[in-house]
Protein backbone atom coordinates (compact mmCIF):
# COMPACT_ATOMS: atom_id res chain seq x y z
CA UNK A 1 0.00 0.00 0.00
CA UNK A 2 1.33 3.16 -0.63
CA UNK A 3 2.24 5.72 1.94
CA UNK A 4 0.63 8.58 0.14
CA UNK A 5 -1.88 8.69 -2.28
CA UNK A 6 -1.57 10.00 -5.79
CA UNK A 7 -3.49 11.34 -8.31
CA UNK A 8 -3.16 9.03 -11.40
CA UNK A 9 -4.98 9.94 -14.82
CA UNK A 10 -4.70 6.17 -17.04
CA UNK A 11 -5.21 7.24 -20.71
CA UNK A 12 -5.40 4.17 -22.99
CA UNK A 13 -8.33 3.13 -25.86
CA UNK A 14 -8.31 0.41 -24.60
CA UNK A 15 -11.07 0.35 -21.86
CA UNK A 16 -10.27 -3.03 -20.44
CA UNK A 17 -7.04 -2.45 -20.19
CA UNK A 18 -7.19 1.32 -18.69
CA UNK A 19 -9.99 0.11 -16.07
CA UNK A 20 -7.27 -2.78 -15.92
CA UNK A 21 -4.50 -0.87 -15.28
CA UNK A 22 -6.81 1.57 -13.08
CA UNK A 23 -7.95 -1.14 -10.47
CA UNK A 24 -3.79 -2.25 -9.97
CA UNK A 25 -3.36 1.02 -9.07
CA UNK A 26 -6.58 1.85 -7.07
CA UNK A 27 -5.33 -1.88 -4.89
CA UNK A 28 -2.16 0.05 -4.23
CA UNK A 29 -4.55 2.87 -2.45
CA UNK A 30 -4.21 5.61 -5.47
CA UNK A 31 -6.79 7.52 -6.59
CA UNK A 32 -7.18 6.89 -10.30
CA UNK A 33 -9.31 8.71 -13.42
CA UNK A 34 -9.38 6.72 -16.89
CA UNK A 35 -9.50 8.68 -20.18
CA UNK A 36 -9.86 7.22 -23.62
CA UNK A 37 -8.44 9.88 -26.10
CA UNK A 38 -6.42 12.43 -26.00
CA UNK A 39 -8.37 15.28 -26.25
CA UNK A 40 -10.35 13.37 -22.91
CA UNK A 41 -6.84 13.05 -21.24
CA UNK A 42 -6.28 16.89 -21.68
CA UNK A 43 -9.55 17.86 -20.58
CA UNK A 44 -8.85 15.53 -17.47
CA UNK A 45 -5.80 16.50 -16.45
CA UNK A 46 -6.82 19.98 -16.22
CA UNK A 47 -9.81 18.67 -14.03
CA UNK A 48 -7.92 16.21 -11.60
CA UNK A 49 -4.14 18.08 -11.87
CA UNK A 50 -2.32 14.34 -11.62
CA UNK A 51 0.72 13.58 -10.54
CA UNK A 52 1.24 10.55 -12.92
CA UNK A 53 -0.04 9.80 -16.00
CA UNK A 54 0.19 6.42 -17.60
CA UNK A 55 -0.13 7.34 -21.47
CA UNK A 56 -1.15 4.83 -24.40
CA UNK A 57 1.49 6.15 -27.56
CA UNK A 58 -1.85 5.81 -30.07
CA UNK A 59 -4.96 7.28 -29.07
CA UNK A 60 -7.74 8.83 -31.25
CA UNK A 61 -8.10 12.42 -31.65
CA UNK A 62 -4.14 13.43 -30.79
CA UNK A 63 -1.77 10.79 -29.83
CA UNK A 64 -0.01 10.24 -26.95
CA UNK A 65 3.26 12.12 -28.22
CA UNK A 66 1.16 15.06 -28.67
CA UNK A 67 -0.65 14.55 -25.21
CA UNK A 68 2.56 14.33 -23.42
CA UNK A 69 4.12 17.46 -24.75
CA UNK A 70 0.68 19.40 -23.95
CA UNK A 71 0.71 18.30 -20.48
CA UNK A 72 4.44 18.93 -20.19
CA UNK A 73 3.57 22.77 -21.22
CA UNK A 74 0.71 22.86 -19.04
CA UNK A 75 1.12 24.29 -15.69
CA UNK A 76 2.97 22.40 -13.19
CA UNK A 77 4.03 19.86 -16.03
CA UNK A 78 7.45 19.88 -15.18
CA UNK A 79 6.66 17.89 -12.12
CA UNK A 80 3.99 15.37 -13.44
CA UNK A 81 5.61 12.10 -13.55
CA UNK A 82 4.81 10.62 -17.72
CA UNK A 83 5.36 6.98 -18.21
CA UNK A 84 4.46 5.67 -21.83
CA UNK A 85 2.82 2.22 -21.72
CA UNK A 86 2.55 1.24 -25.68
CA UNK A 87 2.86 -1.89 -27.69
CA UNK A 88 5.76 -0.15 -29.49
CA UNK A 89 8.92 -1.02 -28.23
CA UNK A 90 11.57 -0.87 -30.28
CA UNK A 91 15.11 1.90 -29.40
CA UNK A 92 13.55 4.86 -31.59
CA UNK A 93 9.98 4.14 -30.44
CA UNK A 94 11.41 4.50 -27.19
CA UNK A 95 13.62 7.67 -27.86
CA UNK A 96 10.97 9.21 -29.37
CA UNK A 97 8.59 8.92 -26.35
CA UNK A 98 11.46 10.45 -23.94
CA UNK A 99 11.85 13.48 -26.75
CA UNK A 100 8.33 13.86 -26.18
CA UNK A 101 8.75 14.38 -22.44
CA UNK A 102 7.70 11.23 -21.25
CA UNK A 103 10.02 10.40 -18.17
CA UNK A 104 9.78 6.35 -18.91
CA UNK A 105 8.45 4.03 -21.80
CA UNK A 106 7.41 0.67 -21.02
CA UNK A 107 6.25 -1.76 -23.53
CA UNK A 108 2.68 -3.75 -23.49
CA UNK A 109 1.70 -5.49 -21.66
CA UNK A 110 3.73 -3.86 -18.93
CA UNK A 111 4.71 -5.77 -15.98
CA UNK A 112 1.96 -4.82 -13.06
CA UNK A 113 5.58 -4.55 -10.53
CA UNK A 114 7.51 -2.38 -12.81
CA UNK A 115 4.44 0.30 -12.88
CA UNK A 116 3.85 0.30 -9.32
CA UNK A 117 7.89 0.75 -8.65
CA UNK A 118 7.77 3.25 -11.07
CA UNK A 119 4.95 5.25 -9.91
CA UNK A 120 6.52 4.82 -6.23
CA UNK A 121 9.23 7.33 -7.64
CA UNK A 122 6.54 10.22 -7.77
CA UNK A 123 5.66 9.86 -4.00
CA UNK A 124 5.70 12.81 -2.09
CA UNK A 125 8.44 13.26 0.26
Amino acid sequence: MADAPLKILVVDDNVDSAQSMALLLQLEGHEVECAHDGAQALQRAGQIHPQVVLLDLELPQMNGYEVARALRAADGGERLLLIAISGFGRDRDRAAALDAGFDFHLTKPADPDEVIRLVAQRRPA
